[in-house]
C-alpha cells in the first residue's frame, strides 16, 4: 500500500524570514510530508505580486504589509497569523574599526562620522529614516545613504566595503561572510518588526497551511527563530 505524497505549499516571504521559514519548512516536511516551497524576494516586491494576482498558498510578510494586504481584500480576513519578531542590527566590514552605539547619542554621532550607511527598502528602512527625520539629521545623511535594492543584503554591501555602515535585521546579517557585526540598536531606540503570515480567501491548501503555521507558532520552533536570530512573535 502506498501513501500519496501531499501536494507543495508555495509561498512568498520577505528576505529576513528566508532562513527561518526555510529550516521550519524542512521539519515540517519531515513530520508531514510533502514540500513547503518558499520563495523569498524583496518584502516591497512580494507585496506587489500578491496585490496584482499572483496565486500562493500563504504569504509571510511584515505585519503591517499583511494588514494592508488583508484591507485590500487580497488575503483572506482574519488569516494574520505571527510568526516572530526581528530586530535590526548594524554591521561594519570585517577589519574597520567598530563605532560606539551603545546609547542613542553613541549611535547618532556613529552615524554622523561614518561616510557612507546602507538600509533596506522595508520597514526596518522606513523605521530608520524616521528616526534620522526625529534627529533632524536626515538632509545630511541622505546624500551619503546607499540604498540597498530589493531583495540585495545590506551585509554584502558592507563585505564588499561599498558602504561603512549597515543596518538590517539581525536574521539577515548573521549569515554574511566579511563583516563585523556590531550589535542591536540601542534600547531607546529600537527597531522591531512583527513578521506574520496570511493566507488568500479560497486557496485549496488551507488545511494544510494552517497546520504549517500551528508548528511555526509551537514551542517546537522556537529554537529555530533563536538559532536565526528572531525571537517568537
Amino acid at each position: 500500500m502506498t501513501t500519496e505524497t501531499p501536494p507543495s505549499i508555495r509561498g512568498i516571504s520577505s528576505m529576513a524570514t528566508r532562513q527561518v521559514l526555510a529550516e521550519l519548512g524542512a521539519a515540517f516536511e519531515q513530520r508531514a510530508g510533502g514540500a513547503v516551497v518558499i520563495e523569498a524576494v524583496g518584502g516591497v516586491d512580494a507585496a506587489k505580486r500578491v496585490a496584482a494576482g499572483e496565486r500562493f498558498d500563504v504569504v509571510i510578510l511584515a505585519s503591517d504589509a499583511i494588514d494592508k494586504l488583508i484591507a485590500a481584500g487580497h488575503l483572506q480576513a482574519g488569516s494574520r497569523v505571527d510568526l516572530v519578531r526581528s530586530s535590526v542590527a548594524i554591521a561594519v566590514r570585517a577589519g574597520a574599526p567598530v563605532p560606539d552605539i551603545g546609547s542613542e547619542a553613541a549611535l547618532k554621532r556613529a552615524v554622523l562620522a561614518a561616510r557612507s550607511i546602507s538600509y533596506s527598502t522595508g520597514p526596518s528602512g522606513v523605521a530608520l529614516a524616521a528616526l534620522f527625520e526625529r534627529w533632524g539629521v536626515a538632509d545630511e545623511v541622505r546624500g551619503r545613504t546607499v540604498q540597498a535594492p530589493p531583495g540585495v543584503p545590506v551585509g554584502t554591501l558592507v563585505a564588499r566595503g561599498e558602504v561603512e555602515l549597515g543596518f538590517q535585521q539581525l536574521s539577515e546579517l548573521i549569515h554574511v561572510d566579511g563583516i563585523t557585526l556590531v550589535g542591536g540598536m540601542p534600547p531607546e531606540v529600537e527597531i522591531t518588526t512583527v513578521f506574520s503570515a496570511g493566507l488568500p480567501a479560497d486557496g485549496p491548501q488551507a488545511a494544510r497551511v494552517r497546520a504549517l503555521l500551528e508548528f511555526m507558532t509551537s514551542p517546537d520552533a522556537e529554537a529555530a527563530k533563536r538559532r536565526q536570530g528572531m525571537e517568537p512573535a
